[in-house]
């Protein structure tokens, strides 16, 4: 079993009970094929009376009971997990930040999370049946006839190594299939979301374009696994059949020769299909598993990044959904603002090669007002990822006062940091809670900060004030109000020595942009501000500007030399 799938399912009492009950449920209903073999051998050869066929019938009836409790068990057992497994991921949400597309994230939760069903009701009872059920067989034909049981031992081999090879391509082809579609839902949402900027700058047609190239690749990920699919299922039919009249033809020929009775040429002819069929059918099974362990897969690094694999909270919060993003680290220094030094950083975001960051080499000077300017793409979102502990670094390391980000408690680390983003998230409740978000301020607070960034402006306009409740996204807002109230989030963490903005003018106008300058202004007192900017208004507060471009520091130009009249420089 997936080892922390199966992790996961011991720590979950329901999922462990009804899981117990399926597959034991399983093995005893592959064992009373014996049961039945033995039954209608007897019975078609005259050696059990007539009466015989009521156990039989018995049996036959046993078996479809337990077949049905069976389904019955594995699916409460696969709801249960993937009801646990949600929980660990939705839990986990809030602790990744943006590096994780929001699309992938519900493409996983959703229709990647019920692709496990197929593993849970199917594969996992095969993997048990066919623990058992052969090896009782080959048992039996070794009492009944030995030289049958000797070729089902040296055929039997042949049904699993075969399958194990063509189970390797059939799981590098699911994946790509599961990444296709993760990359197809991602981008859709994404698209849905931005609709309203893509008409405004004419780009809508050419995401038209883009999703069709991107649902054409998930198309060729997915016929490219069923040919896998259905080419592994040929071959294993084939190696079972083969095996089988390899039993069947010397069975046929010792009988016509009088050297086999009746009743063991029966017993023998039906019980040996039954030693290869649970092979088969875990073969079978595993192709239409694969999916939903890929989706596993994805699931797990998502609660359980790598980075976090190493620290000593993980692997306890890991498995009982207890853990926090930020772990129990080192207390976060505290007092004034920080000293914060990047030295030799590099990120690469996983399944890409290129560098986010190409070692960068930075310090940041307590109280200091620093602009990060660059082209899109060039790393700056990163940077500030990187400081939020989004992100950690492939190589190199940051330093928050000397000591390394990677050891700090990141949920004390975060209570000081304010963060404002290009795009802040507003929910759909009053303009007071969307302030208050992840604060405790009182209403007197609020007032305050809101007057701070501007919000009192258009807050005492609308209908019920400040108890004026929002549309998801702010969706009654304008864009130059959202980023206001997300200023507003800022204002009321007066304990944040370190402020983050992500291009907080950008799509605004200018008497937007004019007022969220004064308000940043204002909030950038006292505080180390870290500003990706890209118009001069937001620049201009900076006391340094740095560049970004692939990745990399720019190296500052030096201004020429101004000459005088008679040439010689000054």
């Amino acid at each position: 079993m997936h080892k922390d799938l199966l992790r996961l399912a011991r720590a979950e009492r329901s999922v462990r009970i009804h899981l117990a009950c399926c597959l034991a449920a399983a093995v005893v209903a592959g064992l009373l094929v014996l049961v039945q073999a033995e039954l209608l051998a007897g019975v078609l050869s005259g050696r059990f009376a007539i009466a015989a066929l009521l156990p039989l019938a018995l049996v036959v009836a046993c078996r479809g009971l337990l077949g049905w409790a069976q389904g019955v068990l594995a699916g409460r057992a696969a709801t249960a997990l993937k009801s646990a497994l949600r929980r660990l991921l939705f839990g986990r949400v809030e602790g990744l930040g943006p590096a994780y597309r929001s699309g992938e994230l519900v493409t996983l939760a959703g229709r990647g999370l019920d692709a496990l069903d197929p593993y849970l009701t199917g594969y996992l009872p095969s993997v048990a049946v066919a623990g058992v059920v052969p090896l009782a067989v080959v048992v039996r034909l070794f009492v009944a006839d030995l030289a049958t049981a000797v070729i089902v031992v040296l055929t039997l081999p042949l049904i699993p190594i075969f399958g194990a090879l063509v189970g390797w391509t059939t799981k590098t082809v699911t994946e790509r299939q599961w990444r296709a579609l993760a990359r197809l839902g991602g981008h859709f949402l994404d698209v849905v979301r931005g609709l309203p900027t893509l008409r405004a700058f004419g780009r809508a047609r050419y995401q038209a374009s883009v999703i069709r190239e991107v649902a054409e690749a998930h198309r060729a990920a997915t016929m490219r696994t069923l040919r896998v699919a259905f080419l592994s299922s040929l071959v294993l039919e084939l190696v079972a059949s083969l095996s089988l009249a390899l039993v069947a033809v010397p069975v046929g020929l010792r009988l016509l020769s009088g050297s086999l009775d009746l009743r063991t040429a029966l017993l023998v002819l039906l019980l040996a299909p039954e030693a290869y069929l649970p092979l088969r059918a875990m073969g079978t099974r595993f192709h239409a598993a694969m999916e939903g362990v890929a989706a596993a897969d994805e699931a797990f690094a998502v609660i359980n990044p790598p980075q976090e694999a190493g620290r000593a909270t993980a692997p306890a919060g890991a498995a009982t959904g207890t853990g926090k993003a930020g772990g129990a680290g080192r207390p976060a220094p505290a007092g004034g603002p920080p000293e914060i030094r990047l030295e030799d950083v590099t990120v690469r975001y996983p399944g890409r090669e290129e560098t986010a960051l190409d070692r960068v080499s930075l310090v940041i000077e307590p109280g200091e007002r620093l602009a990060i300017v660059g082209p899109s793409g060039a790393g700056k979102s990163t940077l500030l990822h990187l400081l939020l502990g989004f992100v950690t670094p492939s190589e190199g390391r940051v330093l928050v006062d000397g000591t390394d980000l990677a050891g700090l408690d990141l949920d004390e680390w975060r209570r000081r940091l304010a963060f404002v983003p290009q795009r802040p998230h507003l929910f759909a409740t009053s303009v007071a809670d969307n302030i208050a978000l992840g604060s405790a301020a009182g209403p007197e607070e609020v007032r305050a900060a809101a007057a701070a960034a501007q919000v009192a402006e258009f807050a005492a306009a609308l209908p019920q004030g400040y108890d004026t409740p929002l549309g998801e996204r702010g969706a009654n807002l304008s864009a130059g109000q959202r980023q206001r109230v997300a200023l507003a989030r800022a204002f009321c963490r007066p304990a944040a020595r370190v402020l983050l903005l992500d291009e907080p003018t950008a799509r605004l106008d200018g008497r937007s942009e004019a007022a969220i300058v004064a308000a940043t202004r204002r909030l950038a007192e006292g505080r180390t501000a870290i500003i990706v900017a890209h118009r001069p208004a937001m620049i201009d507060l900076a006391d340094r500007v740095v560049r970004l471009d692939g990745g990399a520091l720019v190296p500052p130009v030096p201004a020429p030399p101004i000459s005088l009249q008679g040439g010689e420089a000054r």
